[in-house]
């Protein structure tokens, strides 16, 4: 197997399996659609290659130099995973036709990122397995990373669109909403116990 095709296929493995970034991608698809989801989409890839380059470039081996700030990125997480736990739990179920509700922002989707441990453990593994230290290697990665990573998040995204047609009423838009806030705060939990 070529190491483009090496570097791909643990891209998707990485990007399509469930996560944070994933949830909230299949919560907004629901909600508001594929066309206002994609900017979560685009941050949540934009702020992953960003983290996959900086780790590459020795970002891991700072934090763990000074872990004040790796304690920080970790608390950071279980907070930021909790807020957004919180708003889906709280979701009225409506679907938005009109606009008015705001779709995670790309901000969210590249916060998400930055604060996610799959994120880190993908960015730092991959780094580790695939670039050796070298940096063309570590922008082959990231080439090859982006398309994937976008392309198996807006298929959460897509998923959600896909089953707003059987979410009319707000009541199984808001059960989603809830179970994917349970799905959320059990990643905390990991966070926090693990």
């Amino acid at each position: 197997m070529s190491l483009s095709l090496s570097m791909a296929t643990f891209a998707l493995a990485a990007s399509i399996s469930p996560g944070p970034v994933n949830v909230v991608a299949l919560a907004s698809g629901a909600s508001h659609g594929l066309r206002k989801s994609l900017g979560h989409v685009t941050g949540a890839t934009l702020g992953f290659c960003l983290l996959l380059v900086l780790s590459g470039l020795g970002l891991h081996a700072l934090l763990q130099q000074w872990p004040v700030f790796g304690l920080a990125l970790h608390w950071g997480g279980v907070a930021f995973l909790l807020f957004m736990a919180w708003k889906l739990a709280n979701d009225t179920g409506e679907l938005d036709s009109t606009g008015r509700q705001p779709a995670p922002s790309a901000w969210h989707g590249a916060a998400m990122q930055w604060l996610s441990p799959k994120a880190w453990l993908a960015a730092v593994a991959g780094v580790g397995a695939y670039t050796g230290g070298e940096h063309s290697l570590l922008w082959l990665f990231t080439w090859i990373y982006a398309p994937i990573c976008f392309l198996s998040v807006t298929c959460w995204a897509w998923a959600g669109s896909v089953i707003r047609h059987y979410l009319r009423d707000p009541r199984y838009l808001r059960w989603l909403n809830r179970g994917l806030a349970g799905l959320l705060v059990l990643s905390t939990v990991y966070l926090v116990l693990g």
